[in-house]
């Protein structure tokens, strides 16, 4: 398997786990928090989608798709446009409501198809690019993109964590 392709496998399988997490939810459930200082799975898969959209759309040199296709708007949440969520207080967790599951994974499914688009492009030393100078050592792309694939594994684990609490309850 080549780098493009071992990405594409694991960025896939985020894919999987966020739209298993999601898919079916009613609004209650997406915005439920389990206490007040939980996380929602609106706000997971919000939050690992736009981290995602911000570091591909860096790494790239192009926009995000949250500013750039309208999603913003759509989310209509009550954060600067370039908010990622990352350092979000409790009260901003519970700004994060969503409408449907639909509207959730349509922002995501346009991330991912846009990140597939971009690693397919990828070969060996495209990864030893640095990509953030302001950390000791520099980020390279390929460290770059494996935090971003951990954080959104982590974060659709903890989605579905709180799915099976909800469906239990």
């Amino acid at each position: 398997m080549n780098t493009a392709g071992m990405l594409a496998e694991a960025f896939d399988r985020v894919g999987e786990a966020v739209h298993a997490a999601v898919e079916g939810l009613p609004p209650e459930d997406l915005n439920a928090r389990v206490d007040a200082g939980a996380n929602s799975i609106s706000w997971l898969v919000w939050h690992l989608t736009r981290v995602q959209d911000d570091h591909i759309a860096d790494a790239a040199g192009i926009e995000q798709i949250w500013l750039t296709e309208g999603w913003a708007d759509r989310f209509a949440l009550p954060f600067e446009g370039t908010a990622t969520g990352y350092g979000h207080t409790a009260e901003e967790v519970a700004a994060v409501r969503v409408d449907s599951a639909e509207l959730l994974l349509g922002y995501f499914d346009a991330v991912h198809e846009r990140t597939l688009d971009y690693v397919a492009g990828l070969e060996g030393h495209a990864l030893d690019r640095i990509v953030d100078e302001g950390w000791s050592p520099p980020v390279t792309l390929g460290v770059r993109l494996i935090s971003v694939i951990a954080e959104d594994l982590q974060h659709a684990g903890q989605a579905a964590y709180v799915r099976g609490m909800l469906e239990r309850a």
